[in-house]
């Protein structure tokens, strides 16, 4: 399989259907729409269609554009606080080493544009955290307080 990554922003519709699609919170396209245009970062990562005649083939279908099969994001105020967001792979294309490609580029990203002292953080759910641990995330305790979260419904 042919995986390429792309440093842009998804459009709305690939944000919204990946989230879907990986089972996270759904998000509406109107928020999409004013939220995405601010992400400090954002990759892709794109499937390229083998040609269906060579098995295992890594040549490219042409004609058939290349599907967005997951993304990551940093958000933030581009100076102290950073969080990364929204690391989705589609489940088909899970266990391949995407989420090492997307975690490898927003990494690169902080590596280049963060300063030393901006704060990095990220929620991980599930066994994600194993992953996020392999590039440098630690889980925190807090010593005398919790973690906090407030939703706001439509």
């Amino acid at each position: 399989m042919v995986y390429t990554t792309l440093r842009e922003i998804p459009s709305v519709e690939t944000y919204c259907n990946l989230r879907i699609s990986v089972g996270l919170s759904a998000k509406s396209r109107s928020a999409a729409a004013i939220g995405l245009p601010n992400s400090l970062f954002a990759v892709q990562i794109l499937y390229h269609h083998p040609l269906t005649s060579l098995a295992n083939s890594d040549s490219v279908m042409p004609g058939l554009s290349p599907e967005s099969v997951g993304m990551g994001r940093v958000i933030g105020d581009g100076g102290l606080f950073y969080q990364v967001v929204d690391i989705a792979v589609l489940p088909a294309h899970q266990g391949k080493g995407l989420g090492k490609m997307i975690l490898k580029e927003i990494r690169a990203w902080i590596t280049a544009n963060v300063p030393p002292t901006g704060y990095i953080s990220l929620i991980a759910q599930g066994r994600a955290k194993d992953l996020y641990a392999q590039y440098g995330f630690i889980e925190t305790a807090m010593n005398n307080g919790a973690a906090m979260v407030r939703l706001v419904k439509e």
